[in-house]
């Protein structure tokens, strides 16, 4: 196989079959469940006129076991990014290919906006709160909302490299909790700046069904330069050096067994490869 034909990956895709077509509705699907519960988790119940500061404490309890819930149901089928910035990082690491990449981003971009408007269907208008979606701060210029989105973008990713790391020895629990509680300890910081995006899909699930589109290329240009900036940085200074293998057998068979999800000699399950995967 040629660089070119790695970097673009359409043999790969023609030679996964039908496992990719169920990559993709997995991160659909996840995706969708992620807008409808986390977004909903912000709406207002109380008296339009007495109207209710966020619960910044329950939007990030909420988004934090949600993200971790849903890994955990989908990791073995697409690696459970629903997250743009998370493909992002797997491309500009070589554990994804461009074009899987693209596929991966739309189909999670199609679950946001189906869950969007799943909530808008089921919440009564005076309710809606913008369906939570993610605004800057009006204190904040565009440049400092780009900042937040690219920080807590970058601890979410570098997370998730380095808790899906196939080559350390030291990790144990749930990698999938893991994420959960950096998604929940970064809303609890961020909520107040930009309403804690870490996720493009998130934020343009809730801009589609209301047609809010301000300040949106910060939900788009944060995460995603965020997610590969952690992922380059993990993966070049400080990813796990891989066992040798007369030492240790078939180094990837330890691939998240922890966790139930048994890797095949060569890293690959059903058409996931080493790397793909996120718990």
């Amino acid at each position: 196989m040629s660089r070119l034909d790695r970097i673009l990956g359409y043999k790969e895709l023609h030679e996964s079959g039908r496992d990719i077509w169920k990559c993709l509705l997995a991160e659909f699907v996840g995706t969708l469940f992620l807008v409808t519960v986390g977004c909903g988790s912000g709406v207002d119940w109380s008296e339009k006129s007495k109207p209710k500061e966020p619960n910044i404490v329950q939007i990030a309890l909420c988004a934090g076991i949600a993200v971790a819930t849903l890994i955990k149901c989908i990791c073995h089928i697409s690696g459970g990014h629903l997250n743009p910035a998370v493909t992002c990082g797997m491309l500009v690491t070589g554990k994804f290919s461009l074009l899987k990449t693209l596929l991966y981003i739309i189909s999670q971009v199609l679950g946001a906006i189906v869950g969007a408007g799943i909530l808008k269907a089921l919440t009564p208008d005076d309710m809606q709160n913008n369906l939570g979606q993610t605004l800057v701060n009006p204190r904040l210029n565009p440049v400092q909302g780009f900042g937040v989105e690219f920080l807590i973008t970058f601890v979410l990713v570098f997370t998730v490299f380095a808790v899906c790391d196939s080559n350390r020895t030291d990790l144990k629990g749930s990698a999938p909790l893991a994420i959960g509680l950096a998604v929940l300890t970064c809303h609890m910081f961020a909520l107040p700046y930009t309403g804690s995006s870490m996720n493009s899909a998130r934020s343009i699930g809730p801009a589609v069904i209301t047609g809010d589109w301000e300040h949106h290329w910060v939900y788009w240009l944060g995460p995603c330069i965020g997610g590969m900036t952690a992922g380059i940085l993990y993966q070049s200074a400080f990813a796990a050096k891989m066992p040798d293998e007369g030492k240790d057998g078939v180094y990837f068979m330890q691939l998240k067994q922890r966790d139930g999800v048994a890797a095949e000699k060569e890293g690959a399950t059903k058409g996931l490869m080493p790397g793909d995967t996120c718990c």
